[in-house]
């Protein structure tokens, strides 16, 4: 969940091993557009926005992105920043809004921006503090006008929301948004997270009164599970295909959501040798595959070196056969890190490359990696941006997602970094363009 200083990693050597990762021989490393970055040579920095006031102070570290036309959306623990990007190179702060609480992540639609708020707090409102522990949910903002984006709705959740997932409700108007509520829990000594705690939350936000949005729904969809670790770190849509997956921690779940608000369980994977914290999950474009990705050590941990095997910490890839996840392999950077760089899979996107399974993610103090799955048992990574070690702590990317052309890559200490990366295999992406793009609300391309 989790930047920068001095000294750079060299790129460790590729392993040939099946299923493991590998490096694309050959990947050489440059020197970027910064003193102490590091790429390989398909890869270069094109921008880079420092984080401002309000949203620079110690722990206001950058979350989460969400992207419409020409703007990028950035969470933040102090809130949220809006960036014109109709010149991916020069990017622009439009505005900044102070609305403090972990974790910010954001998405948008439409005129409405959520934010997830996992922390509870005196009230839902963006003066709330900390000295009172009574709410934690989501936030709503009318975001019609970039430069003054209206704080207008909130909905208390169980346990918060650690992270949030749109599914619109697929009629002509859209009148109705569903919002997924993903959060770990219970917390018996809780206000804001008693037990039982249910696995997920349907918010149901009507898009034309969104003051009006309420919990419609906490499916009991595993009846059976074991209650250590309850609830869901993530949870990844893809409407067009009446699927979801979602990581929640200690296992994954392929889900059923042709009903939105009725969502039903088709298969429960667990990995107890290799994975700790199942964190999130991406389809590739036809919905044949599923990547998990294991947050082992939380985000904070240096899970990048040579004491860790390459299937902890790591992407597993599953194909869907017959509609059962079947596992094929793993994938991990190959680029050893320092020891005190926490460095794990975080989040990421597919680049839209038709035909292939290419995918750019974030790595923490690992930098920023761009691999390919279309070979499941042996993917490689084909590109990357690498910072060199922080010393004072967790830093590095949080999330990494292709759009239009460029990755945005929202940095926990640094800021907004936009990078592009020229490549035979990923460059059919560049004429994709996409008018919208929540990363956990997949469509296809």
């Amino acid at each position: 969940m989790l930047v920068s200083a001095c000294a750079v990693t060299a790129p460790r050597a590729g392993t040939s091993e099946p299923g493991k990762g590998t490096a694309e021989p050959g990947l050489a490393a440059t020197p970027g557009a910064a003193g102490n970055v590091m790429t390989s040579a398909n890869v270069t920095q094109v921008a880079h926005v420092p984080r401002a006031a309000p949203l620079a102070g110690e722990m206001n570290w950058n979350t989460d992105l969400a992207f419409q036309g020409d703007y990028a959306f950035v969470g933040n623990f102090g809130g949220f920043a809006i960036y014109d990007i109709s010149d991916p190179t020069k990017p622009k702060t439009v505005s900044q809004v102070a609305c403090p609480a972990q974790q910010n992540d954001v998405s948008v639609y439409g005129d409405l921006l959520i934010l997830s708020i996992d922390e509870p707090r005196s009230d839902e409102t963006c003066t709330s503090t900390t000295k009172e522990r009574v709410w934690e949910g989501l936030r709503i903002f009318d975001i019609s006008d970039k430069t003054s984006p209206k704080y207008v709705a909130a909905v208390a959740t169980d346990c918060g929301s650690h992270t949030h997932t749109m599914v619109p409700d697929g009629g002509p108007d859209g009148e109705n948004l569903y919002v997924y509520v993903s959060s770990p829990g219970p917390e018996p000594d809780s206000v804001t997270c008693p037990p039982p705690h249910e696995l997920l939350q349907i918010v149901e936000i009507p898009t034309k009164n969104p003051k009006a949005a309420k919990v419609v729904a906490k499916p009991p969809l595993m009846a059976d599970r074991p209650q250590q670790g309850t609830g869901c770190h993530d949870i990844t849509a893809f409407p067009e295909k009446h699927l979801a997956a979602a990581a929640c921690f200690g296992d994954g779940f392929l889900l059923d959501i042709s009903d939105p608000v009725n969502p039903k369980v088709l298969q429960q994977v667990r990995d107890t040798e290799n994975f700790q914290i199942w964190h999130s999950a991406t389809f590739n474009n036809d919905a044949t595959k599923v990547v998990f990705s294991d947050e082992l050590g939380g985000g904070s941990a240096p899970t990048c070196d040579r004491r860790t095997p390459p299937t902890k910490g790591a992407d597993a890839i599953y194909d869907l056969v017959d509609d059962r996840l079947e596992l094929r392999g793993y994938f991990k950077i190959p680029r050893e890190q320092q020891e005190k760089e926490n460095c794990v899979a975080h989040n990421g996107s597919l680049i839209p490359v038709k035909g292939k399974d290419v995918m750019v993610q974030s790595w923490y103090q690992g930098g920023v990696s761009i691999w390919d799955f279309t070979d499941s048992s042996n993917p490689r990574e084909i590109g990357y941006f690498d910072r060199g070690p922080f010393t004072g702590g967790a830093a590095g990317s949080w999330s990494a997602y292709y759009y239009n052309g460029y990755i945005y890559s929202s940095d926990m200490r640094e800021g907004l970094d936009v990078i592009r990366i020229d490549d035979p295999l990923t460059d059919p992406a560049k004429q994709v363009k996409m008018d919208d793009f929540n990363v956990q609300t997949q469509k296809t391309y």
